[in-house]
């Protein structure tokens, strides 16, 4: 009997800490293709190539007030899931570039739900915006992964000089142990295992971890959101907040789920985000 237990404790042990956390590496590694639909009013859509020869739809809108905010959706998703936040920009005289990341959407490429590769698709848009006349500043917003990747690719692209994320945690082991309270086998085995896993199937390293760029990114300014109900997310961003204070402001949400802020709080977020853009903008006009 004794034999038996242990040996059902050694199974569940291994599928909750060695099979279960290799196939979400795997899940990760899968495309997500899904349908998108007609652009939102006022929208057209275009289509933009990385630096490595992948295609990525796009829904793009001429600003009015000479600055585009670059939306960046979570995953697995597609730019259906920021039409709330183009509409919200548009009125407000911003224009958007809201485009399918790489492996997701109606976009080409690999599988990419933890957007490692995303640093050449932030690049194919940045590329796109400096060739547009009427474009004379870039902001970004992204939701959940593609908060992580804005916030990724901040040191990388200075055009970019104002970011708000909401919803961001981490997308590497690397990323994970930011916290000193994962720094421990038990805490941190699980996502070990997992980003092992994706490793091995994509044959893609981690990208540049989020702090270090946040850091290096010297003039870019940082709005970052948190669910008050989602322990994790407070706890990341106020890692990232203390990060560079000088340069960052940091919302915690009364009782929102993970990037459920703008649908609690409509007219707070949307007064946040434009005043955000406004004052980092178009402060030194």
């Amino acid at each position: 009997m004794l034999k038996f237990i242990l040996t059902a404790i050694l199974i569940l042990a291994s599928i909750l800490y060695i099979v279960m956390p290799f196939i979400y590496g795997w899940y990760g590694s899968l495309r997500y293709q899904s349908y998108v639909g007609q652009p939102p009013k006022g929208f057209d859509n275009i289509t933009l190539t990385t630096s490595d020869g992948v295609e990525l739809k796009a829904w793009y809108l001429p600003p009015r007030n000479g600055a585009v905010i670059l939306l960046c959706h979570g995953s697995p998703s597609s730019r259906n899931g920021v039409r709330y936040y183009a509409d919200m920009l548009a009125n407000n005289g911003f224009g958007v570039l809201a485009y399918d990341m790489r492996g997701q959407g109606e976009s080409g490429g690999e599988g990419n739900a933890l957007g490692w590769q995303c640093i050449s698709d932030v690049g194919a848009a940045i590329d796109f915006l400096k060739s547009q006349k009427d474009v004379e500043e870039i902001g970004g917003l992204g939701t959940s992964m593609g908060g992580q990747t804005l916030l990724g690719a901040a040191s990388t692209y200075p055009e970019i000089k104002a970011i708000i994320s909401d919803g961001a945690t981490h997308r590497s082991f690397e990323d994970y142990l930011a916290l000193p309270f994962h720094r421990n086998l038990i805490r941190s085995w699980h996502y070990y295992i997992m980003y092992t896993s994706l490793r091995i199937f994509t044959k893609h390293t981690p990208p540049i971890q989020m702090l270090d760029s946040m850091k290096n990114a010297e003039i870019t300014k940082f709005l970052l959101i948190a669910g008050g109900k989602v322990k994790e997310e407070i706890k990341y961003n106020t890692c990232f907040y203390n990060a560079v204070a000088d340069r960052a402001d940091l919302w915690i949400a009364p009782n929102a789920e993970h990037i459920s802020a703008c649908y609690h709080y409509p007219e707070e977020y949307e007064k946040r985000v434009v005043d955000f853009f406004n004052n980092t903008l178009f402060k030194n006009n």
